[in-house]
């Protein structure tokens, strides 16, 4: 394990943000993870994973570890099912696509995402009608404190919209080293109502659909929508679409009976979080070389120079004008540091 001192964290993270950290190790296997951590001791700690949900506004004064552990291994299959551990390093649009080329089905709406598959449990990421949650079998974690190894099931992981009890209960006290899926070998779960899915479909003639084709639309409609981290620095999605009880939404569909809504339950609805930010102006506008994205308003985006604080008071704008104007509070889903 070599460690690096002053290190540029540029190319670590999709926002393109240029801070350095104090101290920096790529970690490329477990023990050295335990080593690290040994060494970290009465180090401050910043885990860095694919740096896709996440926004730097400051130099890390921390030892940073890049999870770069790769590997994925068959645990169990049989007839109709597969189970698969996939270590934390591996980029998740690459395993989706692993996937899909052994025709294994229950990831395909989920391509495209950015970021790595060990980072994936924690905000419990979802596209187009499907959670990571649906998938999952167990994680193993490495615990900061002790070194010791964890599994924990899906029920322990306590999902939930975007959120995970690595989210929460025990948020900074565990490493994820490893994730284990279930997936479908044939006799494949699909969906493709959600979204423009099933219109890209039509579009295509295609009346029975594989999941190379749910995965190849899902990549399409992404792309026509995201910018590529790699030409325009971003974050994906950078707000949460806000959950309304029933009294808000009532009053809400009053003033805006146009809106798009999803029903989550009888007292729940979800407002797409883009439709108020376009509705709010913000969609396309630029402020220095920080900006909300010109096809999806739920992006910001890195044109050049901006630096993590001058994206996080736009993101703090948006907020207020969203709040002033419907009442709605839109929570952001990238991490800021």
């Amino acid at each position: 394990m070599q460690i690096e001192h002053n290190k540029s964290l540029k190319l670590f993270n999709t926002f393109g943000i240029d801070c350095k950290a104090d101290l920096f190790a790529e970690i490329q296997t477990v023990p050295e993870l335990k080593e690290a951590l040994a060494e970290a001791k009465n180090k401050p700690l910043f885990i860095l994973g694919g740096g896709s949900n996440m926004l730097l506004t400051k130099d890390v004064h921390a030892f940073v570890l890049y999870i770069n552990l790769k590997g994925i291994s068959v645990v169990s299959e049989d007839d109709d099912f597969i189970t698969m551990q996939v270590m934390a390093g591996e980029n998740w649009h690459e395993f989706v696509q692993y996937c899909i080329e052994h025709d294994y089905g229950g990831v395909e709406n989920l391509s495209l995402i950015p970021g790595n598959v060990g980072t994936a449990p924690i905000q419990n990421i979802g596209a187009y009608g499907v959670e990571l949650k649906d998938v999952f079998k167990s994680c193993t974690a490495v615990a900061i404190e002790t070194q010791q190894e964890r599994t924990f099931s899906k029920e322990e992981c306590k999902f939930d919209y975007r959120n995970s009890i690595f989210k929460s209960e025990i948020k900074g006290k565990y490493i994820i080293t490893s994730v284990t899926f279930t997936l479908s070998k044939w006799k494949h779960i699909l969906h493709t109502s959600y979204g423009a899915i099933k219109d890209h479909l039509a579009a295509k003639h295609i009346d029975i659909p594989t999941i190379k084709d749910i995965s190849e639309a899902v990549i399409a409609i992404r792309q026509s929508k995201l910018p590529d981290p790699k030409e325009l620095g971003n974050s994906g999605s950078f707000f949460k679409n806000p959950v309304v009880d029933g009294e808000t939404f009532k009053s809400f569909r009053l003033q805006y009976p146009d809106a798009p809504f999803y029903e989550v339950s009888a007292t729940e609805f979800k407002i797409p979080a883009a439709w108020l930010i376009e509705q709010a102006g913000f969609k396309g506008q630029r402020f220095g070389d920080a900006g909300v994205h010109k096809n999806q308003a739920l992006v910001l985006v890195n044109h050049g120079d901006a630096t993590g604080n001058e994206i996080w008071e736009l993101a703090i704008k948006i907020q207020k004008a969203v709040k002033e104007k419907f009442g709605i509070y839109i929570e952001p889903e990238v991490n800021v540091f």
